[in-house]
């Protein structure tokens, strides 16, 4: 059975539909309904069209993706369509934690809507976190120190663009980067765009276009999988002292 006989079915069923209420709905009659369901043709392009129209889902997500998996919450908006956003519980129907190993981190981004490929990322429980979906993600390099290099980052889902906290740090998932952690300002004046900077300020701040972002994910927790040695710890507080007294001497500029 190809993915779009089966997601027509099971999108239908979430929507506690009829066959015939389901094609009414989109001027079709039962029998086309039955006929796609079954296997037994195929929806054209246009009958693509109503379907993704009707769904608010992209069309080569309801062609390509198995969606079986996925209940109504399962989608979310992104611009003016929905998305599989795969989540996973346990046997009590809580919420877990999958975890982006580093080594697969690079295909999270033609992975992130496959129900496949988030069932096969391991998966924790951690109880102290707050409610809300989680996901745990590879930190590489030194951009944001004191985060080391092989870190994990715990973020909780933002599903709407607007609640972002100017200042605070955020998973960011784009369409020409993939993923990145960063400190997230909102750009006076501008309205399309966020500014990504790094904590280490060797990297140069830059724009983003809000429309290319496809997940964002709003920092909870660190888990460092190295120890921090004496050096590191003073010169992170070096780091630290002159950071807050750039912001300082800013505030004081302003002051002016």
């Amino acid at each position: 059975m190809k993915p779009i006989q089966a997601n027509i079915k099971h999108l239908r069923t979430l929507k506690q539909l009829s066959q015939e209420r389901f094609a009414d709905d989109l001027n079709w009659t039962r029998s086309v309904v039955g006929s796609y369901e079954e296997g037994r043709s195929e929806p054209p392009i246009e009958r693509l069209i109503d379907l993704s129209n009707y769904f608010d889902i992209p069309i080569d997500i309801l062609v390509r993706k198995d969606l079986r998996k996925a209940k109504d919450t399962s989608f979310i908006e992104v611009g003016n369509k929905r998305v599989l956003f795969p989540v996973t519980v346990n046997e009590n129907n809580e919420d877990l934690i999958e975890i982006v190993p580093a080594k697969a981190s690079a295909g999270y981004l033609s992975g992130y809507d496959d129900p496949e490929y988030i069932e096969q990322l391991q998966k924790i429980k951690l109880p102290f976190l707050p409610t809300g979906t989680h996901r745990a993600f590879p930190i590489k390099g030194d951009s944001m120190l004191p985060v080391k290099d092989g870190s994990f980052i715990v973020a909780k889902f933002i599903e709407d663009i607007a609640d972002i906290k100017s200042g605070k740090t955020y998973v960011v998932l784009t369409k020409d980067d993939g993923l990145v952690y960063k400190r997230i300002y909102l750009p006076e004046n501008d309205k399309q765009h966020l500014l990504l900077s790094s904590d280490n300020k060797t990297y140069q701040p830059y724009l983003v276009a809000k429309d290319s972002i496809l997940e964002l994910w709003e920092f909870t927790c660190c888990i460092n999988t190295q120890e921090y040695d004496e050096k590191e710890l003073k010169l992170s507080s070096i780091m630290m002292m002159f950071q807050e007294l750039k912001v300082e001497l800013e505030a004081v500029k302003q002051m002016q």
